[in-house]
């Protein structure tokens, strides 16, 4: 009888497995988890596929390049159009929408997170329901928020988007949503782009008018938080409804 031959399988040195590991970050999430991953690994994951050239790693490193000065990193590609997007060798339309939805769903689980057990009749709070929304646009936006008697969050409404002069945002506007929505108060929220969230003159004018008509109507101000880079500024804690 002649001896049977075993095949054997080829052993793969340490140092190859583990250069393999490294360039497989899906593999990768299965071994160590999300949180041992790196950005461009997470992002190379969302991928999927590179190109014959480049490997989705290399695709992902291009994507984070992308993000805009001084917001470095992921929060920097909330601002990355489509077409920049699919500027990129390896990234169609389909990638470059499933990116920007990425983004959206970052920003909304953000807002999720902060509106549980929120009470608007904190700035803190108010703040921190809006941060995400706002202090990543590059144009200024101001949002209405309705709340009942116990501060409770009833809609939100943009009342303008792009003017940088507040004096011409008319308070008419604003407690015609208020009213319709059965507000018993009222807060305002808007960004600045520049990241500083000191109040302007027609800021404060604008505070001051809308302040003023809700007193006539019967619907408080309860606050104007204005959106920083990750700080804010609120009218209600530095007193100066007083």
């Amino acid at each position: 009888m002649g001896k049977e031959r075993t095949k054997q399988k080829k052993s793969i040195p340490v140092k190859d497995a583990l250069k393999t590991a490294a360039e497989l970050p899906y593999e990768r999430f299965l071994r160590f988890g999300p949180e041992n991953l790196t950005e461009i690994e997470l992002l190379a994951i969302i991928l999927r596929t590179g190109t014959r050239d480049n490997h989705v790693l290399q695709v992902a490193q291009e994507v984070m390049s992308l993000a805009r000065y001084p917001k470095e990193g992921l929060l920097g590609l909330y601002d990355v159009t489509l077409d920049e997007l699919m500027s990129i060798k390896g990234i169609g339309q389909v990638k470059a929408v499933r990116l920007k939805c990425l983004t959206e769903l970052s920003m909304r689980m953000s807002m999720a997170k902060a509106r549980e057990g929120l009470n608007f009749t904190s700035s803190g709070q108010v703040a921190a329901y809006f941060m995400e929304k706002l202090r990543h646009r590059d144009t200024e936006c101001v949002m209405l928020a309705c709340v009942d008697a116990k501060g409770q969050l009833i809609c939100e409404r943009k009342v303008s988007e792009g003017s940088v002069n507040m004096s011409l945002i008319s308070p008419r506007e604003i407690f015609l949503a208020a009213l319709e929505s059965r507000a018993v108060n009222i807060l305002l929220a808007h960004n600045h782009p520049s990241g500083d969230p000191t109040p302007s003159t027609s800021d404060k004018e604008l505070t001051r008018n809308v302040r003023e008509t809700g007193e006539r109507i019967g619907i408080c101000l309860l606050d104007h938080v204005i959106i920083g880079d990750n700080c804010y500024v609120s009218f209600k804690e530095q007193a100066w409804f007083s």
